[in-house]
């Protein structure tokens, strides 16, 4: 443990971190959705329908990472890891393209605000929800 720093977590902590980070960046999308929703004239049924879709779109996607992330991370072979290491690599490029895309596009106005309420709603909600796996493989 010597040469271990204060970064260094073991790799049910970094689980954790894992699914605090999803859970973060769900709520917040999905803030970001709702937020938008409430600018709409009206809200229709097609938008909650459309919202649903999304969410189970990007739910099984998020799912199969997260899935992907946690067999990544218990397969390390020793116990303690950086607490940077709860995503590799092309998931940290994934992140950065999004997150720059998403601040585009709510800033460029290209995109109107039923397509934010709708796209981020769905995807937030799906995000904070696949965090949960994390929680619970860390346990």
């Amino acid at each position: 443990m010597s040469k271990r720093s204060i970064f260094y977590v073991s790799k049910r902590v970094l689980l954790a971190v894992a699914g605090s980070i999803w859970l973060i960046a769900g709520l917040n999308v999905a803030r970001l959705g709702i937020l938008s929703y409430e600018k709409l004239p009206q809200i229709k049924l097609i938008h909650i329908l459309l919202s649903m879709v999304v969410f189970c779109a990007f739910g099984l996607m998020f799912v199969k990472m997260s899935v992907k992330h946690t067999r990544r991370i218990k397969g390390y072979q020793e116990e303690f890891h950086p607490i940077w290491r709860f995503f590799d690599l092309k998931s940290y490029l994934i992140m950065a393209f999004m997150m720059s895309g998403g601040i585009w596009l709510r800033s460029s106005g290209f995109a109107p605000d039923v397509f934010i309420a709708v796209f981020y709603t769905g995807l937030g909600c799906a995000l904070a929800l696949a965090s949960c796996r994390y929680v619970r493989q860390g346990t």
